[in-house]
């Protein structure tokens, strides 16, 4: 069976980044150039900068991503690339790119959603790893549970209904003066404290929701380090990160675990960002009993285009082509494939 070569772009926002990929399952480049340094002075990503930087970069990390694969344009079979949830912008600069090389080297465009990426990043770390499972999101902008049912075929059991929990990780973060990204600073920094020296609370809603929210979470955090200002007490700022840390980790291992109970799947699969976080590692590890875990390595929890090249190849064999009307959808959903 001939080898399939995808070339993938992700723009999603704020690293410009490009793979190419065989056959889903092998790297054979992943370029990701990072803008973290330049919005760490604004306590977050920037849309138009990282607008501005992805189309400066495009090209270069192209070039670059063929030259380390050995690859030629003509040894491409498709081009895919992140059309959603994303900054509109960001996401504008890969689609604009990728549908110019589909069009001019006359190869198939293959549009990808950004969560699915993220879960197929995990077919890149786990040669073997195949659906069913069930999978947690978690990142700066999403967190979902889903049923891997099939390659491209997705059962949502629950987001959350207010703040992601990577986006919870860079609030509390910045409101501690601790920088950008907050997710590895808190991660690290939680490793000094005690993660049972603040009480804060846990939202697990409704008895049988899959759903998350951080929001209260958020709030008492805030409250609490207020609180003290207002008394004049210093804050422990080990003790809060690891209190406020175990909140969020707690409520995700424990809903993905009675979500596999429920579905009776025994193996579970952690993507995103904060999937590099080592105490949610850590505590899954603590509580999984007969069940299997599987993260990607680390390089494979923030955005890459890697990710997006696995996802694509499964749409190539079925051939799931986009046409030239595709466009940046900023909220895409993951039930929208």
């Amino acid at each position: 069976m001939k080898d399939i070569n995808i070339l993938a772009i992700e723009t999603s926002c704020d690293e410009t980044s490009v793979a190419v990929v065989k056959n889903g399952r092998s790297i054979l480049s992943n370029i990701i150039s990072s803008q973290i340094e330049i919005h760490q002075k604004y306590g977050g990503v920037v849309p138009e900068i990282a607008s501005r930087k992805h189309i400066e970069n495009i090209n270069i990390i192209i070039d670059k991503a063929l030259k380390e694969s050995g690859k030629k344009f003509n040894n491409l079979d498709a081009i895919a690339v992140t059309y959603g949830p994303g900054l509109v912008g960001a996401l504008l600069v890969g689609i604009n790119s990728a549908k110019a090389l589909a069009f001019s080297l006359k190869k198939p465009l293959i549009g990808v959603n950004h969560i699915e990426g993220h879960i197929s990043s995990n077919y890149l770390s786990h040669k073997n790893l195949k659906p069913p499972f069930i999978s947690l999101i978690v990142s700066g902008g999403h967190t979902h549970l889903v049923i891997v049912e099939d390659y491209g075929k997705y059962k949502i059991l629950g987001r959350t209904r207010d703040d992601a929990a990577g986006e919870a990780f860079d609030k509390i973060a910045r409101s501690m003066n601790l920088g950008y990204p907050g997710g590895p600073i808190i991660d690290k920094i939680s490793k000094e404290g005690n993660k049972k020296a603040i009480d804060f609370p846990r939202a697990y809603l409704e008895e049988e929701s899959f759903d998350f929210s951080f929001s209260g979470l958020k709030s008492a955090v805030l409250n609490y380090i207020n609180n003290s200002n207002q008394k004049n007490q210093p804050v422990n700022i080990p003790d809060l990160a690891a209190s406020f840390q175990e909140a969020i980790v707690e409520v995700l291992v424990k809903k993905t675990l009675k979500a596999a109970e429920k579905y009776k799947i025994n193996e579970i699969v952690l993507a995103g960002g904060v999937a590099s976080n080592t105490r949610l590692r850590e505590l899954f590890l603590e509580k999984l009993d007969n069940k299997k875990l599987f993260y990607p390595d680390k390089e494979l929890c923030m955005d890459n285009a890697a990710m997006i090249g696995s996802a694509a190849y499964y749409k190539y064999i079925k051939n799931d082509f986009s046409d030239y009307k595709l466009n940046a959808v900023p909220n895409l959903d993951l039930t929208s494939l």
